[in-house]
């Protein structure tokens, strides 16, 4: 259990579980309307995003030279703290649906927590653990100031915020969770 513990410092775990706390309970205010209309869907993106951004910034350890040259296979425990982080992630907003706080539906926060890790572990593969966080952002920048989906381009660009079940942002979700999850396994955080 100890190498645990040690590899969740290394991967500031703390901190990233610190930073998804503190902005579910920022967005758990700011969604607090007395159940008044629909659900707006940038409160919960923005909380997965956050999350994803600081559980992104992990994904580099303190050593890079350490994490290649170690005895063990790391593409296994690389895919599995993606995928353990994403189920985080999104097990956030989904304890505070069950305290009351209806913010969005499971499969909505299960699809948008999967891409948003995607993106940022490809982030990680592409300019390092330090810099993961800019795809999650820059996605989701783009995704808040973008014009009405119409087409299948905007649609894909703008999949996070777009309801559960559409197939658009489903298949961009599951692409960007594979494809992110894979670089960064096989390939790991970048120096």
């Amino acid at each position: 259990m100890r190498w645990l513990m040690l590899y969740a410092r290394s991967r500031q775990v703390p901190a990233s579980l610190a930073a998804l706390l503190i902005a579910a309970g920022a967005v758990w205010a700011l969604a607090r309307d007395g159940g008044a209309g629909p659900a707006d869907p940038r409160l919960p993106v923005l909380l997965l995003a956050t999350g994803a951004m600081a559980a992104s910034t992990g994904l580099g350890g303190q050593d890079l030279a350490l994490d290649r040259t170690a005895a063990i296979r790391w593409a296994p425990r690389r895919a599995a703290h993606v995928l353990l982080a994403g189920a985080v992630v999104a097990a956030v907003p989904l304890l505070a649906r069950t305290a009351g706080s209806d913010m969005a539906g499971a499969a909505f926060l299960v699809r948008d927590s999967a891409g948003l890790m995607g993106l940022g572990a490809l982030g990680a593969a592409l300019w390092g653990g330090s810099y993961a966080w800019t795809l999650p952002f820059a996605w989701l920048s783009y995704a808040f100031l973008a014009p009405l989906p119409t087409g299948v381009p905007t649609r894909v660009a703008s999949w996070m915020l777009l309801p559960a079940g559409t197939p658009a942002a489903t298949w961009t979700a599951v692409a960007l969770t594979v494809t992110g999850t894979a670089a960064y396994a096989l390939a790991g955080p970048r120096r």
